[in-house]
């Protein structure tokens, strides 16, 4: 379980290799203190996929790569470990994450340990499908980004709701049948890579669960949206 809280952006040291399982493995940069609290077996939300950490090591010396499409990005401190997860196939057709290649950043945050503040809303790191820019709106250091919303999505999505985009926690600004907007604090542009996105760019959504839990009972008695 997560809370949509980016703890850092992480960087992708190399493009996605075969797992020779089905899979591919991808090996993420990230800081010597975020490291500290991942082990083997580990979860660790990445760009809002929930991924397991099959291996932790220091970073290998050479060149840092950065992503020429993040250039509004404030530079981060060069990776000093690095971990690697796997992606199924599953995850592959659902998320964004098969397209990453050497350079990109993006976000991460660890599981919610007990005891922690839940600053953000549950998310469970389960991306249910992804939407692309449509629209940017600069609003002195704040900014409002609009998103396609596939129709599967829509019901679960309400004005002033919770949306989780690419693992960042973010409230529904504005909705419409095809499309909503968030908008952005000066923060979350800074530490996440929300403050790279262009129009045509494409992220990881996750609906509210309790919205799915509750949209599921409703059906069963038949209350949906179809009764």
């Amino acid at each position: 379980m997560f809370t949509g809280l980016i703890q850092e952006r992480g960087r992708i040291l190399g493009d996605p290799r075969a797992s020779g399982q089905g899979g591919v493995r991808l090996e993420v940069g990230l800081s010597r203190e975020l490291a500290a609290g991942l082990g083997t077996g580990a979860s660790l939300a990445v760009s809002g996929v929930c991924l397991t950490v099959i291996e932790v090591s220091e970073v290998r010396p050479g060149p840092v790569v950065t992503p020429g499409s993040a250039g509004e990005l404030a530079p981060a401190a060069p990776p000093a470990m690095a971990v690697v997860v796997e992606l199924a196939p599953e995850t592959l057709a659902r998320t964004t994450l098969g397209g990453l290649r050497v350079g990109a950043a993006v976000n991460l945050e660890p599981a919610l340990r007990a005891g922690e503040p839940l600053g953000g809303h549950l998310v469970q790191g389960h991306v249910d499908g992804t939407a692309a820019v449509v629209a940017r709106r600069d609003l002195a250091e704040h900014r409002v980004l609009a998103f396609s919303l596939p129709a599967p999505l829509a019901p679960f999505l309400v004005e002033k709701g919770s949306v989780c985009v690419d693992g960042v926690s973010l409230t529904v600004a504005a909705l419409a049948p095809d499309a909503f907007e968030v908008a952005l604090l000066p923060h979350t542009l800074a530490v996440t890579t929300l403050g790279g996105l262009l129009p045509g760019d494409a992220v990881n959504l996750e609906v509210d669960v309790l919205a799915k839990y509750v949209h599921r009972m409703l059906a069963a008695r038949g209350a949906g949206p179809s009764g």
